[in-house]
């Protein structure tokens, strides 16, 4: 490795050996610093989990807590013993999943693709700026029943449910991002004679990765929610309806189960998308 190499990289040293560049002592300590760290990290959430999930457990056998109302954690369990012996458990779970896979993956793409039409058009993004405002104030949840007549009760009505929560908002981080991206980058571009749609996969997509990372985020939850909401007006199926009929027939144990399993789905989802961006990383790199 060169001396400017060493310069710029002065806390990492490498040595090179036959079979090529080993990393230095200090280098791996350092990796394993890093690893220990993230086991200390994990190994923390998990102990909050056990004790809060404990702590709910003994506070409802004490009577502390209502475990009518608030439910208990082995109570939850026997709700979804219950629920998978009945059949029911993962046809609840797979409906609201894949309603909430085709909201996110239609909300996250047009977002973008609307996006990408806006930031090309500086017209079109000044005509529609008030719009986007307006509609991102809206109540979307108040258009629920009229989604309902438009298209029916149904799982079409549920996806657009969620794309009116989630389509806007995406549209509107993007496009921040697209609009912060250092327009020296794109001066250079045009000066050696690069074409608008050079400068977009060459220059806006790349630098964007992160904004487009963190929208899937944004994504995930406003899905969730889109689709709870969209369950709670129409569905005959999913974890929204069990919610909805748990509380009309004070089964409040089928509430808990059905919001535990929804959380559990989410962090799921959630962790996919952070391992989808450390695969952007690491292939970006």
């Amino acid at each position: 490795m060169s001396n400017v190499e060493h310069a710029n990289f002065p806390h990492v040293s490498f040595r090179e050996s036959s079979g090529g560049i080993n990393p230095s002592r200090e280098h791996l300590e350092f990796l394993q610093r890093v690893h220990r760290e993230k086991i200390r990290v994990r190994l923390t959430q998990f102990i909050i989990l056990f004790i809060a999930l404990a702590l709910w457990e003994i506070l409802a056998n004490a009577r502390i807590i209502d475990p009518f109302i608030t439910s208990q954690p082995s109570r939850v369990l026997k709700t979804i013993l219950q629920l998978y012996r009945e059949g029911v458990l993962f046809q609840h779970i797979g409906v609201t999943c894949l309603e909430t896979i085709i909201g996110f993956v239609l909300g996250t793409f047009l977002g973008t693709a609307i996006a990408i039409i806006l930031w090309w058009s500086e017209f079109l993004s000044k005509v529609s700026e008030p719009y986007l405002v307006v509609l991102n104030s809206l109540p979307k949840i108040a258009l629920g029943p009229v989604f309902i007549v438009w298209i029916g009760a149904g799982p079409v009505a549920i996806i657009v449910m969620t794309l009116a929560i989630s389509l806007i908002v995406t549209i509107m981080e993007v496009l921040n991002g697209f609009l912060a991206i250092d327009q020296e980058k794109i001066k250079l571009v045009h000066t050696f004679g690069g074409s608008k749609y050079q400068v977009l996969t060459k220059v806006l997509l790349p630098a964007s990765l992160p904004t487009l990372i963190n929208a899937l985020k944004i994504n995930v939850g406003l899905s969730w929610v889109g689709v709870i909401v969209g369950e709670f007006l129409v569905s005959k199926s999913g974890l929204g309806y069990l919610i909805v009929y748990g509380g009309q027939v004070f089964k409040l144990d089928l509430v808990m189960t059905s919001v535990i399993i929804l959380g559990v789905a989410a962090a799921l989802m959630y962790q996919a998308i952070v391992y989808l961006e450390k695969w952007l990383v690491k292939h970006k790199a």
